[in-house]
């Protein structure tokens, strides 16, 4: 009998750690949530324009990151009753940590300047291929 309820108390705990995000999961999936609430709230129009990184290889993700976060900087809310909300949204993206390969040869400036939207689309993109 007492065998039988090891075997059971086992068989659980495997079962949890298996279905259980791995933490790093977790961290991006609640970036990926970030971004799409701020894609709402962001001012679009007569905005400034944003270096905005595509499908940058593996060796560019620290250099993409990066650009992405200074981006997020002059990123602007629709409107100034949102700004303190805004404010801790973008102190959350900043977070993103992505190891540096030091073998990209882009800067930010080499990326094409996009729209806040279409900026924060492509910064998600990033974060779904870093996952």
């Amino acid at each position: 009998m007492e065998w039988m309820i090891i075997f059971c108390v086992l068989f659980f705990c495997s079962n949890t750690a298996l279905t259980a995000a791995p933490p790093k999961t977790a961290k991006y999936n609640q970036l990926l949530k970030t971004i799409s609430e701020l894609e709402s709230r962001v001012k679009n129009k007569d905005a400034e324009l944003l270096h905005t990184p595509e499908n940058p290889g593996d060796e560019c993700l620290f250099t993409a990151v990066t650009c992405f976060q200074k981006g997020t900087l002059k990123l602007q809310p629709k409107s100034s009753q949102e700004n303190s909300t805004f404010t801790k949204t973008i102190k959350l993206l900043r977070r993103l940590t992505v190891r540096n390969s030091g073998k990209c040869e882009s800067t930010c400036e080499s990326y094409e300047k996009k729209t806040p939207k279409d900026f924060l689309k492509s910064f998600a993109n990033l974060i779904k291929k870093v996952i």
